[in-house]
């Protein structure tokens, strides 16, 4: 129904390049939050409020992403997913680069974290378009019995970005001094987001449109005002978009950002132990999201969902004893099953909220469920978590945190239709009650 297989081939790499690209650029930042930008832009206060007020910034880019997903989306669902895809990778890729030549407080003072925070912004404004973009036009060009593992491929931007960045980080971390590493080191990753950039442009511009979108434009179905429809005739679906994305994000930083915290700042450890870990996992989930997607297209996308919440549940609890052990292969263990309970919710997650959606507001609906939800999820889960140990000297309170978040996913997969076969050009989803 949607094209060529070697057309629906190129739509994947190219999407897939383009989120690895902007999740690489989106993950530096995080991972610079958590090891640098602490003692640059705020060197007047104490390490740990300071670690709080880099991850505050970091958070900054979770409130610009429904905005992003809001203005991208409307013209997504208007003007094509193409076109918004080539600009959210431009606006992403130019903030990043921007970051990487931003003075630091000793040179400009209390101006050097308000850009710092005004940068990062404008990154969640280019994510939050990007996500939504990318997953349609894989779940929209592909054959409906794999759209699936087809819509999983962007998502595997995310550990590759991550991989990229956190790699980038780690060798320039062990390999330069400490004073080399704060004064440009750390610089290196957002320069060279400049020049990948232009990789990620010349890919995207070869693509075709979505086969589903020119449908509808054809016709003359488009939405005037793609959110209020949705808003008005969704809101189920909106509701299960939003509160399914939320524990797999509180989980996801926990497991990925908190960890480099906690090895550092609580059991005094090296930060290369932790960046280790994270990359061990982060590079099996290349191969792990992609299978759960698959497996989502042949058991449906709410069991292997919910298996991975349980999953995620369970191992949680085990995951700071072995952090606490100070022992690296049980450090990585801790990291590697965490990351492999995410892939199984994480694979299935872009087909399972994409399709909640009609074609004519696919774009709009789905980027709203989703970085709304990164908010609540994402952007408070590492402050939450640093906040409760302190408030709290056990990490125990941070898993219970964890296992509340799961709980509220799994009420949005409860509320939710399986999404596994229905048509895609049909008119609005079943609402379950």
């Amino acid at each position: 129904m949607s094209g060529s297989t070697q057309q629906t081939r190129r739509v994947i790499l190219a999407s897939l390049i383009g989120t690895s690209l902007e999740w690489y650029d989106f993950f530096l930042y995080t991972t610079a939050a958590t090891l640098v930008f602490g003692k640059l832009f705020f060197p007047t206060f104490d390490p740990l409020n300071a670690t709080l007020l880099a991850l505050t910034t970091n958070a900054v880019a979770f409130v610009a992403r429904p905005l992003g997903g809001i203005v991208f989306g409307h013209f997504g669902d208007r003007a094509g997913r193409k076109t918004v895809l080539v600009v959210t990778l431009l606006v992403m890729g130019v903030s990043t680069f921007l970051i990487g030549v931003l003075p630091g407080y000793d040179s400009i003072g209390v101006a050097a974290p308000i850009l710092l925070a005004l940068l990062r912004f404008v990154q969640g404004l280019g994510l939050g378009g990007e996500w939504g973009g990318a997953v349609i036009m894989s779940l929209e060009h592909g054959d409906d019995r794999r759209r699936g593992f087809n819509a999983s491929w962007p998502q595997v931007g995310v550990p590759a970005g991550f991989v990229l960045a956190t790699a980038l980080l780690t060798i320039l971390s062990g390999t330069l001094s400490e004073a080399a590493f704060l004064s440009w080191g750390w610089r290196v990753p957002f320069l060279l987001s400049g020049v990948l950039v232009l990789v990620g442009l010349w890919v995207r511009v070869k693509i075709t449109e979505s086969p589903l979108f020119a449908q509808v434009e054809r016709s003359g179905a488009k939405a005037r005002m793609p959110l209020v429809e949705v808003l008005r005739t969704h809101p189920r679906a909106l509701l299960s978009a939003f509160t399914a994305r939320i524990g797999v994000d509180v989980a996801f930083y926990t497991f990925t950002a908190y960890i480099l915290v906690y090895l550092t700042g609580s059991l005094g450890m090296d930060r290369s132990v932790g960046l280790s870990a994270v990359l061990i996992g982060s590079a099996l989930q290349l191969v792990l999201i992609p299978l759960f997607g698959a497996l989502s297209d042949r058991f449906g996308r709410r069991p292997v969902y919910l298996a991975g919440v349980v999953g995620a549940a369970i191992w949680v609890f085990a995951f700071f004893p072995l952090l606490d052990t100070r022992s690296f292969p049980l450090i990585a263990l801790a990291a590697v099953v965490a990351l492999v309970t995410h892939a199984a919710m994480y694979g299935p997650q872009a087909a399972f909220i994409a399709e909640l959606f009609t074609t004519r507001l696919r774009y709009s609906g789905a980027s709203m469920g989703y970085q709304v939800a990164g908010i609540v999820g994402g952007a408070l889960a590492p402050i939450i978590a640093i906040k409760l140990f302190d408030v709290y000297g056990t990490t125990l309170a941070v898993s219970i945190y964890v296992v509340a978040a799961l709980a509220v996913t799994a009420v949005g997969l409860a509320i939710a239709p399986e999404t596994r076969d229905l048509d895609l050009t049909a008119g609005p989803l079943p609402q379950r009650t």
